[in-house]
């Protein structure tokens, strides 16, 4: 805690353990979250979230946290894990000059300033050819362009995308994901259409091409990359563009 620059009150700042857990899920060797660490590094806490214990606001002093913002993108994910506790971290893309991140104990209990640790895995650090970071079991990947891969994990039911010139690593909610897999299809059949958990324990149901152009559909209408057309797979992108639309995208 300090005092603001006039002296009047007091400013909340990020602990030490708090800014290394959300450092854990921003690798400094991945260009788009070494952006978000470098914005993160001068940002206050400017109050909790919507969300409640643990979640929190980070911005520039003297601002107040936007209640009416919507909710961004989840853009960062992973898990601490102590000998006493574990610590999900979340961070979400930056509204503005905002950002939304949380830190959540397993047993709801407050952060403390020294733990053992026992392991840490974030899919931020997944790249194509990789096991998934938090199981270590293998990963389904439809290559969407020529620089954007799309990475389905079975075995913990996640979807991710991940990014060749920023190399972040996206999570795709799966149920907005899903409707388009079935629409694609044509298939009306509750059974199957209202049961997302089809994309992973039959995933023959699928062909790599019915995956990647539902992706496409879902990316066009909940904007999550830039995906080249395929007549522009060749030309070179730029990843302050790459990140500005999927920070600027619609959400979920």
């Amino acid at each position: 805690m300090r005092w603001s620059k006039d002296g009047s009150t007091p400013v909340r700042m990020l602990r030490a353990k708090e800014r290394d857990l959300l450092e854990a899920v921003l690798p400094v060797d991945r260009p788009g979250y070494r952006a978000l660490r470098e914005q993160m590094s001068d940002m206050v806490v400017l109050g909790e979230g919507r969300r409640g214990e643990g979640n929190f606001v980070l911005g520039k002093e003297g601002e107040g946290p936007d209640p009416e913002a919507p909710l961004t993108p989840v853009i960062a994910y992973g898990v601490v894990e102590t000998t006493q506790d574990s610590y999900t971290i979340t961070v979400r893309a930056p509204s503005g000059s905002q950002l939304d991140v949380e830190i959540v104990s397993r047993h709801g209990r407050e952060i403390p300033d020294h733990y053992e640790e026992k392991r840490r895995w974030t899919y931020s650090e997944w790249r194509p050819g990789a096991p998934s970071p938090a199981t270590g079991s293998s990963v389904r990947e439809i290559p969407v362009d020529g620089k954007t891969t799309l990475a389905i994990a079975g075995d913990e039911r996640r979807v991710w995308i991940h990014v060749a010139e920023s190399g972040m690593v996206v999570p795709i909610p799966i149920t907005n994901f899903y409707n388009e897999i079935m629409l694609l299809k044509g298939i009306r059949d509750p059974e199957i259409a209202l049961d997302s958990s089809l994309l992973f324990t039959e995933p023959g149901r699928f062909t790599d091409e019915d995956l990647r152009s539902a992706f496409i559909a879902y990316n066009a209408m909940r904007q999550r990359v830039e995906i080249a057309p395929p007549a522009m797979e060749g030309e070179p992108g730029s990843i302050r563009g790459v990140v500005r639309r999927l920070f600027g995208g619609r959400h979920e």
